[in-house]
């Protein structure tokens, strides 16, 4: 291999390794987090006509600890 080729392949891996980096940070930031949990949970925080009070705050329960529990908040 000539030099040119090595520094072509150097030049790649380099660039995919930057590009991969720069992507799990983006990803992994608490905003895209927080984002990507709300979505998952909004449909539980819809409230049901038939649904009593005490049925509600059991959903609305249910549906805050599972976004506690995605945003990776302990609970206690």
């Amino acid at each position: 291999m000539n030099r040119f080729s090595i520094a072509n392949i150097i030049i790649v891996f380099s660039s995919l390794s930057y590009l991969s980096i720069n992507f799990l940070r983006n990803y992994n930031s608490p905003e895209n987090i927080e984002k990507r949990c709300i979505l998952k949970f909004e449909k539980d925080f819809k409230d049901p006509l038939e649904a009593s009070r005490e049925e509600w705050n059991q959903i609305l329960d249910l549906a805050d600890n599972n976004y506690l529990k995605c945003m990776g908040i302990p609970q206690y």
